[in-house]
């Protein structure tokens, strides 16, 4: 599924980045990589707020358009599995 079809608050783990080297990079020195979890914050246009371990990452349109993410499920307490543990 594509980042910018999550809604705020949702955590899921970086499937795959459908871009090139550059694009690859670039995300990876913002602490982005595939396998990596993040949470969508909120809504900037077509863009996203996204939190990635204690960091916060503006991303345009463009670039959510080329995230697959696979979301996390929620425990009971509302927090994703990954995050209790």
């Amino acid at each position: 599924m594509g980042l910018g079809r999550l809604p705020p608050g949702v955590s899921a783990r970086l499937q795959a980045i459908q871009g090139g080297r550059q694009l690859q990079r670039k995300l990876g020195a913002l602490g982005l990589r595939v396998g990596s979890e993040l949470r969508v914050e909120h809504r900037r246009g077509r863009g996203l707020v996204v939190a990635a371990g204690a960091s916060r990452v503006a991303l345009g349109g463009g670039i959510v358009d080329k995230l697959l993410v696979v979301p996390l499920p929620e425990d009971s307490g509302g927090n994703t599995a990954a995050a209790a543990s």
